[in-house]
């Protein structure tokens, strides 16, 4: 059995897409996964399976999620390992200068070859940071991210890329869950 974490995107968020976590559980059960686990309201689930291709599983879910609540949610799936790569690579976490408050990262679908840094630039507040390694973009934002134009919607149309973000608190509940 493999050990995966996967990302919901837009649920339980301002009223839309309302799932309750118990039945979240119940639906990825059915699905055959065991070890079931979420971690608050926002569709992060830790669970285990046998499969071990990563987009049937995204499928896979956002097709039982699709029939069960009637609405479609973009799902990222990635394993324990691939999770513990991502907080090790993030450039923020152990400076001093950086308050973990206000770490952020966003999860990618795909890698992306071409980024124009240009508008990210742009867009961005002089005190925000970021970097993007492989499929993640490490955000650092002591304004918060609520107050950031460099969000999930941005990221998206700039990289034309399925994106979701997490806070750096939930990316370690996450891993440890996931041991």
């Amino acid at each position: 059995m493999i050990t995966y974490i996967s990302l919901l995107r837009g649920i339980n968020v301002g009223g839309n897409k309302k799932i309750k976590m118990d039945s979240l559980r119940e639906g990825f059960s059915s699905l055959g996964y065991t070890n079931i686990k979420t971690y608050i309201q926002s569709g992060n689930i830790v669970f285990c399976s046998k499969e071990e291709d990563k987009t049937k599983l995204e499928t896979e879910i956002s097709s039982m999620i699709m029939d069960k609540y009637g609405f479609d949610v973009p799902v990222l799936v990635l394993n324990s390992e691939e999770l513990k790569e991502v907080i090790s690579n993030n450039p923020f976490a152990n400076s001093t200068n950086h308050n973990k408050d206000f770490i952020h990262i966003t999860f990618l679908s795909n890698e992306v070859k071409e980024i124009n840094y240009k508008e990210i630039d742009s867009k961005k507040e002089d005190v925000d940071e970021y970097k993007i390694i492989n499929k993640t973009v490490y955000l650092y934002l002591p304004k918060g991210y609520g107050n950031t134009k460099i969000h999930n919607n941005f990221f998206e149309k700039l990289l034309k890329t399925q994106a979701t973000t997490r806070n750096w608190k939930t990316c370690l509940e996450l891993f440890e869950m996931s041991k």
